[in-house]
């Protein structure tokens, strides 16, 4: 089989690694792909939003099964004119993909079907949604409705900081036409969990469940980015949690879906916090997350390309989808100044033990040396039989790796190492 991965970071090349392991595989694609993927796929320098060529390329290079995972070409509906054309496909639809391309449509969606998520409110205005700030608590989340690579949250401590966040949103542009509508919504507290769940829209089959890192630096501070590391399985979603969550969010989604006319095939990513009054939706993603599929993935005892067909085809099952009963760590190594300026081209120096641990994301090869292209660059992904070894074991790979101009977190893991310890 020939397989094209859409997408070029450290999340594809988790999936391509994945992919590898089947035995019908004899070439793998990635577009655009990157220097680092260039080790495990053939990469085609296709920009991901660019849907027709992709399927020009399926044409020329008779692909088998293409799978899609960046936001922006889900959103696009490269699904869409890849099945037209007649190529199977891994990823849903651009009318499930809103589910994730529009967060006030997710927001009423949950409203509507009663499933629990933060009290909000929509503005596409930027005087009403300032004046609506007046008599609210704090802190609140100003989210934009739009896809912002992550990026289109903040938390307001207080209504000076929930003002400027308005107006960077609405007024200045600062995530374009994704801040044009902004929801407003209650700050929820409890523990954050990354539920990641194959579907073929009828079934729905939980992955092991994950802990993000989402702010830039030590201690959960500095401004919110892609993820900057995170572990697997998280110790504060147990049988209890899950089940709950299952009964009350992850069923009731599926079936809200399909309730819509919008069935959703592929994965489908709960994020959700964990409060007193129990698990609430945060929000939804519409394709595997990034940096937990490099957590959640090595953890995958089934063979994932069979799993990803039978989302695809309609016949998922539970037999499909067997997980270790091991941990795992991802940390990722971030060009200095994301989420925000940085440099590229600065070169990077890995020995093979590195190499073989790493998931490739904002990276290039210049003159057979390895150099930073995008903000998060690399991501170590270690396993092992728990969680405090997995950490440690990523961490001694980082000393090894030499690169001057990037940075990461000292305590990824810690509070679930915590939760864990008592």
């Amino acid at each position: 089989m020939n397989i094209l991965v859409i997408g070029g970071g450290g999340r594809e090349h988790a999936i391509i690694k994945k992919i590898k392991e089947n035995k019908d595989v004899e070439k793998i694609y990635c577009s655009p792909g990157n220097g680092g993927i260039a080790l495990d796929a053939i990469c085609t320098g296709i920009k991901a939003t660019d849907i027709q060529g992709h399927v020009d390329f399926a044409r020329n290079n008779n692909i088998d099964f293409v799978i899609v995972t960046p936001d922006d070409p889900l959103a696009l509906g490269a699904v869409d004119l890849l099945q037209e054309a007649g190529f199977k496909c891994f990823g849903p639809n651009k009318n499930a993909a809103i589910i994730e391309a529009s967060k006030s449509f997710s927001k009423e969606l949950m409203k509507k079907y009663h499933i629990p998520t933060a009290d909000y409110e929509c503005f596409n205005n930027a005087d009403d949604a300032i004046n609506y700030l007046e008599n609210q608590k704090y802190p609140i989340v100003i989210k934009a409705d739009g896809l912002a690579l992550g990026k289109g949250v903040i938390i307001a401590s207080d209504k000076k900081e929930a003002i400027e966040a308005v107006k960077d949103m609405m007024l200045d542009n600062k995530f374009g036409a994704a801040g044009n509508t902004i929801i407003i919504e209650e700050y929820l507290e409890g523990p954050e969990v990354s539920v990641l769940s194959f579907t073929d829209g009828k079934t729905l089959i939980p992955m092991i469940s994950s802990m993000d890192h989402k702010r830039a630096y030590d201690n959960d501070e500095g401004l919110n980015t892609g993820g900057m590391g995170a572990i697997a399985p998280n110790p504060y979603y147990n049988q209890k949690v899950a089940k709950e969550a299952l009964d009350t969010i992850l069923i009731p989604t599926i079936e809200a879906m399909n309730n819509e006319g919008r069935t959703f095939k592929g994965c489908l990513y709960f994020s959700l916090m964990l409060t007193k009054d129990g698990p609430k939706v945060i929000e939804y993603n519409c394709r595997f997350g990034d940096p937990e599929t490099q957590v959640v993935l090595p953890l995958l005892d089934s063979d994932l390309l069979t799993i990803l067909q039978a989302c695809s085809d309609g016949n998922l099952s539970e037999d499909l989808v067997k997980f270790s009963d091991k941990s795992s760590c991802c940390v990722v190594m971030a060009s200095k100044g994301y989420p925000e300026t940085y440099e590229k081209g600065n070169p990077i120096y890995l020995n093979d033990e590195a190499i073989s641990h790493c998931d490739f994301a904002g990276v290039e090869i210049i003159n057979n040396q390895y150099t930073n292209s995008g903000g998060r660059v690399l991501g170590i992904t270690c396993v092992n039989d728990n969680l405090n070894d997995a950490i440690n074991d990523s961490y001694r790979i980082i000393d090894t790796i030499d690169f001057k101009e990037g940075y990461y977190r000292k305590d990824i893991g810690k509070k679930a190492l915590e939760a864990i310890n008592g």
